[in-house]
């Protein structure tokens, strides 16, 4: 990824453009889906349109930064407690990977948990093919099943993953994507696909210091700027929207009362914006919502699966307590 690129988004455009709205390149449903959110009060977009393949690689990045402790505090969790997570989840498992990205993250638990197949499922396509790629030239003995989906729609698993031992990941944060009623349904479609004798191994970012929040979001070196700018060239593309991404600028911020970071990209002048079958004029400062990010206490996380049709069984922290992974086994009726 060249870092450079970043200078360019943070320049201001003065004019609005006047270009027609390009072609979609995407179905009616997901049209609709940008359309209604951009033509709503408070305008929106799912966060699942960050992930093209440059969002995915911008993500990795976002990743590597010193603010961004989720994914650096969580590989250690796993590098302590690994061994112990396995004794939870048992070998041979089918180890289904929700929102995979570039699967590190499952392969490096694959020495302990040594499942007989991984499902990696992710929306981005190609990057997932890569990934898929290079993990089977490493693993040959595991059987491995890309699965493209979007995980904000019914999730179905092929016939060739069996139903017995099927173990779910979800690491990092990304449930907090999700608004608690959201999550809630999420987990109990999780728990549908999981079977009698399955479970859950869950990342979860807890709360902390909204000044450590904040920075996480909104790096000094403006990474996570260009990934939030990004979904607008990803709108452009799929629905075939006109949005100059120099006309917009990052904004990220702790919501104390909701308990959860949101990012919103901020119109830096009055402009108009076409896409496929549509239209919407922004003032200068009104924002379009791409993302929320709750987090949680381990008690208040606990409960939310339960909830959900699962029983906690186990649950690692750091020694801060700014991150938790938990194992959450299928409850009985």
């Amino acid at each position: 990824m060249t870092l450079s690129r970043t200078a360019a988004i943070h320049m201001v455009a003065p004019q609005t453009s006047s270009k027609p709205a390009g072609v979609a390149q995407c179905d009616a449903a997901t049209l609709a889906d940008i359309s209604a959110g951009l033509l709503a009060p408070q305008a929106s977009t799912s966060p699942k349109y960050f992930y093209d393949s440059l969002g995915s690689h911008l993500f990795e990045a976002i990743c590597e930064l010193p603010e961004y402790y989720p994914t650096r505090t969580e590989a250690a969790i796993f590098a302590q407690h690994g061994a112990d997570m396995a004794r939870h989840i048992g070998a041979d498992a089918t180890l289904v990977d929700l929102g995979a990205g570039n699967c590190a993250k499952a392969a490096s638990l694959f020495p302990l948990l040594q499942p007989r197949q991984y499902v990696p499922v992710d929306i981005s396509s190609d990057f997932l093919q890569q990934a898929v790629s290079q993990l089977r030239q490493r693993f040959p003995a595991i059987m491995i099943t890309p699965l493209v989906a979007d995980l904000s729609q019914p999730l179905v698993l092929p016939p060739s993953v069996p139903l017995a031992r099927r173990q779910f990941f979800y690491p990092g944060s990304s449930i907090g994507n999700f608004t608690p009623h959201e999550a809630i349904a999420f987990l109990r479609q999780v728990r549908e696909n999981v079977g009698v004798d399955g479970g859950l191994l869950i990342g979860v970012d807890l709360v902390k210091d909204p000044a450590v929040l904040d920075a996480a979001y909104d790096d000094a070196i403006g990474v996570t700027a260009a990934f939030n700018l990004n979904l607008l060239r990803h709108l452009n593309y799929l629905a075939g929207a006109n949005f100059e991404p120099a006309q917009w600028r990052h904004v990220a911020f702790f919501n104390d009362a909701e308990s959860r970071i949101e990012m919103h990209l901020e119109a830096r002048c009055a402009l108009s914006v076409q896409w496929q079958g549509g239209e919407r004029s922004f003032a200068q400062g009104e924002r379009i919502h791409t993302e929320n990010s709750y987090k949680y206490t381990v008690a208040g996380f606990t409960r939310l699966l339960a909830d959900a049709g699962f029983r906690v069984d186990g649950t690692w922290t750091d020694d801060a307590h700014w991150f938790a992974v938990m194992h959450a086994a299928a409850a009985y009726a």
